[in-house]
């Protein structure tokens, strides 16, 4: 009789089309962060997939972002943690993305938005959970959980995600592969900010001496907060957006810009919000005033000890699966992984299927990588030694 790892690694191997039909199917659905519908009806189709291979699943609902969608392969009997399969289906592309660019094969890469980052690596975590369903050869239970607004921070799933992160004996988060073929063994955190600042308008030319310009108050703030940036401590501070004024001829009444922060030590969050914070609130042109909000937040993925007993298990897995030099790298990316190990589960993230360009019109996917990263996953769950 094959050994379970047989079973298993033998159906993964006679997948590859259904795998590549279900991506087709959810990158030809618009799925942007905002877009509930959209997001909410990728999620559907995973559901029938669960349907269609026996597996239980259920929605968690939102109002405003995608419900989070659940499915466990349960062990019977077991009252054992599950191993968590984890990832997000909401993409940054806006209504419509589709209708332009679907979902296209040109040699071994597959092209469309989001077909990446990162609904490859969901596809790849809803066969593997088949699979174990399939043999009834889950080492534990193995749960499954597909987000919906990871590209905006996560604002309706970080609970959620923390939850069942608590609950779990292991994290593998199928974030998209890097174009390397490595995973992601480290990320950064960041803080997702916006600032306001008021002023008073005044005709620029009769009463200039009577406004106060809010737009030359955000230019201080903005070199101050550049400053900020240690490059060797891995601390970087970017105003990406800005918007302000009333016309030519007023001096600004109103201007405001977001600020992207990122950082690698926990520690480091706490003394540069702080910096932060003084800039916004110490004015260099008199008469302004200016408020701080936080968008959003990732946490960092910072390795652990069981992470890296982890990390040993899904190299060695991997090499049997056909992916010899295999390694883990450090991403500047933010991703719902940083949740997980925030609460001090074991995690790896960046286990999905290879690809690049993630974000932009020009990304691809290693078609060619899809089996080898599933196998290799399937396998280090049943090589997974953590409690």
């Amino acid at each position: 009789m094959p050994t379970t790892e047989a079973q298993i690694t033998e159906w993964i191997a006679s997948q590859k089309q259904p795998m590549i039909d279900l991506l087709r199917d959810v990158v030809n659905i618009d799925s942007g962060s905002y877009d509930k519908p959209g997001v909410d009806a990728v999620g559907a189709r995973f559901e029938q997939h669960f349907a269609a291979h026996g597996i239980e699943a259920w929605r968690e609902p939102h109002d405003v972002f995608g419900d989070a969608v659940h499915a466990l392969v349960a062990k019977p009997g077991s009252n054992e943690k599950p191993i968590l399969l984890m990832g997000h289906r909401d993409t940054v592309f806006p209504k419509g993305e589709v209708a332009h660019r679907p979902f296209t094969i040109e040699g071994t890469r597959a092209h469309g938005p989001g077909v990446a980052d990162m609904k490859a690596g969901l596809v790849i975590n809803a066969f593997v959970a088949a699979g174990f369903h399939k043999f009834g050869s889950a080492p534990c239970p193995i749960k499954v959980l597909i987000t919906a607004d990871e590209e905006i921070g996560s604002p309706s799933s970080r609970p959620v995600i923390e939850r069942e992160g608590r609950a779990a004996r292991a994290v593998y988060n199928s974030e998209p592969g890097r174009p390397s073929g490595n995973i992601t063994t480290g990320r950064k955190g960041g803080v997702f900010m916006r600032f306001e600042i008021a002023g008073k308008a005044a005709h620029s030319g009769n009463n200039f001496g009577d406004g106060i310009s809010a737009i030359g108050e955000l230019a201080h703030k903005i070199v101050q907060i550049h400053a900020l940036t240690d490059m060797a401590k891995g601390i970087t501070l970017n105003v990406g957006l800005i918007a302000g004024g009333q016309s030519v001829n007023t001096t600004a009444p109103h201007a405001e810009g977001q600020i992207d922060m990122r950082y690698i030590n926990p520690a480091d969050r706490a003394t540069t919000m702080a910096a932060i914070e003084n800039i916004i609130a110490t004015s260099t042109v008199p008469g302004t005033t200016a408020k701080l909000h936080i968008n959003g937040e990732f946490l960092p993925l910072v390795q652990s000890e069981s992470s890296e007993i982890m990390f040993d298990a899904y190299r060695a897995a991997a090499k049997n699966a056909g992916l010899p030099k295999l390694d883990g790298e450090f991403a500047g990316g933010c991703a719902d992984s940083g949740f997980t190990a925030s609460v001090i589960t074991p995690t790896l993230c960046g286990l999905g299927p290879v690809g690049g360009n993630v974000h932009t019109a020009l990304e691809w996917l290693d078609l060619e990588s899809i089996v080898p990263r599933a196998t290799a996953l399937a396998l280090a769950i049943l090589r997974t030694d953590v409690k």
